[in-house]
């Protein structure tokens, strides 16, 4: 059964009733942040060595609760989860938030790697991370590149993934598709991957990422009134001095510019045949997407076999976690229970 309403404040599952002692989330800091609610940020981060990484990673949660696994996009870094990963660990989840990939305190094991930012090599970082915390299998949500990579886990190793929440729907990408134009309109709202396409943009952004990225989350988060410290918490990640590589080989990847390893070659023609998600999962829009605008999900309803359900958050963009972060706790609370 698929269905779609715009998202109120009432909890799914009734989240209240779930909630756990704050000394469960010790990890996170709260304050006062425009006399609205509060904001949490990771105190605490933790490392492991998971293929060829050593990811840093926020945990909150008991140890022995459902796995959860949150991921972040572009140009964002784990805050953007902060406060729903506390309304998860209150609920009982243990939850873990990665750096991905050039990003934050992530480093590359050996300085030979290729700095490779396409979405097989993203996706295969988060499994050798669950097979390194010995988590067989967890709920995946995420938006931006983090929910592409919940969709290819999804897809290729349901076994891994008990539910999925994606922002945005179905993000797989195909090479050949992306060869394809869109609208003028589409178009105008990717216009920083034609940017990163040249080597003028690939300095301009290796020199200006901190102003440049802070104009996308004004572009394509129009109504969120973020201030200065919420936006330097991020940034500190930025500074990961593979970052600028990862994000630029990212979408030059995407347009067919760059190469991507050819020990991904398997897992991107599976990709390629756009991969039907037969886990159950919750899809959101935001009505404020500056760059995605919100449908009713049946744009891409038919790539989900299993319980899904679509909903539009009033009043978010594309940040959507960190600006509806109830909306993304309550979705993941929702996915999981479709699982039971």
């Amino acid at each position: 059964m698929k269905n779609t309403d715009t998202y109120s404040r009432r909890s799914f599952l009734g989240f209240a009733s779930l909630t756990f002692a704050l000394a469960q989330i010790i990890p996170f800091k709260a304050w006062a942040d425009s006399g609205q609610h509060a904001t949490n940020t990771f105190e605490n981060i933790k490392q492991i060595e998971a293929g060829v990484l050593n990811i840093g990673y926020a945990e909150t949660g008991p140890a022995d609760g459902q796995p959860v696994i949150l991921l972040h996009g572009w140009p964002y870094d784990i805050h953007s989860f902060a406060e729903t990963a506390a309304l998860l660990g209150e609920a009982g989840y243990r939850v873990i938030v990665p750096h991905l990939r050039g990003h934050g305190s992530t480093r590359f094991l050996s300085d030979k790697t290729l700095r490779n930012g396409q979405q097989a090599a993203v996706a295969a970082d988060i499994l050798a991370l669950m097979d390194a915390l010995h988590i067989k299998k967890a709920v995946i949500g995420g938006f931006d590149w983090g929910a592409r990579t919940a969709n290819i886990i999804a897809a290729l190793w349901p076994e891994r993934c008990k539910a999925m929440v994606s922002v945005n729907g179905y993000l797989i990408n195909n090479l050949e598709r992306n060869q394809k134009p869109l609208s003028p309109t589409a178009e105008w709202g990717w216009w920083y991957q034609y940017y990163f396409a040249t080597d003028r943009g690939k300095n301009g952004y290796t020199a200006n990422w901190y102003e440049f990225n802070k104009l996308i989350w004004k572009n394509i988060s129009p109504k969120w009134a973020f201030d200065q410290a919420t936006y330097d918490r991020s940034a500190a990640s930025f500074k990961n001095p593979d970052y600028a590589a990862i994000v630029i080989h990212n979408y030059r990847w995407r347009l067919s510019l760059e190469p991507g390893e050819e020990q991904y070659d398997e897992i991107e023609q599976k990709l390629a045949a756009a991969p039907v998600i037969s886990i159950p999962t919750v899809t959101l829009d935001g009505d404020s997407d500056g760059v995605v605008p919100a449908g009713d999900g049946s744009a891409f309803a038919k790539k989900f076999s299993g319980k899904h359900v679509h909903h539009v958050i009033k009043g978010a963009g594309h940040n959507l976690p960190q600006e509806a972060p109830r909306a993304f706790a309550d979705a993941i609370i929702e996915a999981d229970g479709f699982a039971k």
